[in-house]
Parts: structure tokens; C-alpha cells; sequence
């Protein structure tokens, strides 16, 4: 039984890795085409930083990551304090549910069904051009928001209610409270809420189709694109330095979690 569990597990990790490892190889291969390694180069990406419109695209869904992060973690930071805070176990419980839904959704679904409320009120409102970077951003963060919840919320139950109270009983006002005391403590949580959402984000393909204009191209959607035609292999270099980034992240959210770990 435990041979047969080793091999499940190493079949799992191969399915999830290989891929990206093949991607990493032949972004250093001195050839253009994946019919085999013909030679160590690093041609590929050089070739990289001169393609402009690769890089106007990165750029765009580096601000995408990072504006959808920012906004999803302070907002679900609020929604997880305020959900810790309400009385009511029953409404606790429908607002829960309501914010798992994006989570639960298929992509698909949630696309399409943002697409048609930013048209209606883009049309509402008069707007030449309905869908664009706005729209963009706040899919992304409707989506992120319950990931967020769920990092954030597990660190407010772990959280001795007495602190906080003991902090206004020495002066502090609500806010002075949460800020020095209650963020501190669930700082973990909040970061592990963001590298994921930044991370989400980032990868977002088919809600990104649905709900972006003509004006706004991220990442994803120029690689779909080029599958049309043909993915240039400066792409896998840039996918190789996305998957350097993004592990460099998880690292660090890691750390973080264990030094504060450590300290508890």
C-alpha cells in the first residue's frame, strides 16, 4: 500500500512538473523548433528583451497582479475582520457562502456573466468603449477576494481576543488597535493572501478574454494569440523568468510564515 501511495504521489508530481521543466529546457535551446536539444543559448533571450510587444504586455499584467492584489487583500482583510466581528451566526453564514461563489464558479461562467454587466452599464452610462482596464481589474479582484478570505480568516480565529481589547483599555482607539496589535499578528495570513491573489491574477486567462478591451492585452492573451500562428521561443524564456518570479514569492511567503511561526 505504501509503494503503490509513493508512486501515486511521484505520478502527480511529474504530471504537475515535467511540463514546466521541458518549458525551462528549451528556453535555452540554440535552435528555434522542440524536435530536440541542439545546444546551450542564452539567444533566446536576448531575443527577448527586443521584443516590445512582449514586454508591453508583461508590463500590463504586472500592474494588473499587483493593483487586483493590493485591492483584493485590503478589501478581504476588512471583509475577514468584519465577518470575525458580526454577531449574527446565521447572516455570517449567507455572506460566507455568497463570497465562495466566484471560487466555486466555472472561469467561463464568471466571464461571460461580468462581460454582460459591464456592457449593460457601460450602455447605461453612454460609454464608447465598455470593456477596458477597469473592468479588467475589478473581475480580477472578484475573484480574488475569497482566496484572500480564506488565508486571512484562520489567523483571526487563532487570534487571543483579549489583545485587542487590553489595547483600548491602555488608549487606543478601534483603528490604533487593529494596526498595532491585530496586524501584526495576522501579518502572515495577509501576505499569504496577496502572493496568491497576485499570483491568480496573473495567470487569469479566460476571464481576462471576457472582460478586456481592445486597448489592454496582458500576457495570457498574447500568448493565445500566438497560438494561432506559432509561439515564438523567446516566450518560453519569459515564461521561465514568470516561473523564477513566482517561486522566488512562494519562498518568501513561506519564510515569512515560518519566522513568525517561530516567534509564536
Amino acid at each position: 500500500m505504501k509503494t503503490l501511495s509513493k508512486i501515486y504521489l511521484w505520478l502527480i508530481l511529474a504530471l504537475l512538473y515535467i511540463p514546466i521543466i521541458v518549458l525551462i529546457v528549451f528556453s535555452f535551446n540554440k535552435s528555434g523548433g522542440t524536435g530536440g536539444f541542439t545546444g546551450f543559448s542564452l539567444y533566446w533571450y536576448r531575443e527577448l528583451f527586443r521584443n516590445a510587444e512582449a514586454f508591453s504586455a508583461l508590463k500590463n499584467t504586472l500592474i494588473l497582479a499587483l493593483a487586483a492584489a493590493c485591492l483584493s487583500t485590503v478589501i478581504g482583510t476588512a471583509a475577514a475582520v468584519g465577518l470575525e466581528k458580526m454577531k449574527s451566526r446565521h447572516v455570517k453564514q449567507v455572506i460566507l457562502s455568497t463570497t465562495n461563489v466566484p471560487m466555486m464558479n466555472p472561469d467561463i461562467v464568471t466571464g461571460i456573466s461580468m462581460m454582460l454587466l459591464f456592457v449593460f452599464v457601460g450602455g447605461m452610462l453612454g460609454m464608447t468603449e465598455k470593456l477596458n482596464f477597469f473592468t479588467l481589474l475589478i473581475a480580477h479582484v472578484t475573484f480574488c477576494l475569497p482566496y484572500v478570505l480564506l488565508s486571512v480568516r484562520p489567523r483571526l480565529r487563532q487570534l487571543d481576543r483579549a489583545l485587542p481589547e487590553a489595547a483600548k483599555d491602555l488608549g487606543c482607539t478601534p483603528v490604533g488597535s487593529f494596526f498595532r496589535v491585530e496586524l501584526p499578528n495576522i501579518f502572515g495570513g495577509v501576505m499569504s493572501g496577496f502572493v496568491m491573489a497576485f499570483t491568480l491574477s496573473l495567470d487569469d486567462f479566460v476571464i481576462s478574454y471576457f472582460t478586456t478591451g481592445s486597448s489592454y492585452q496582458t500576457l495570457p492573451l498574447l500568448i493565445y494569440s500566438m497560438t494561432k500562428k506559432e509561439v515564438k521561443p523567446d516566450i518560453y524564456a519569459l515564461s521561465t523568468l514568470i516561473v523564477a518570479a513566482v517561486l522566488l514569492l512562494l519562498i518568501l511567503s513561506n519564510v515569512l510564515g515560518g519566522r513568525e511561526r517561530s516567534k509564536k
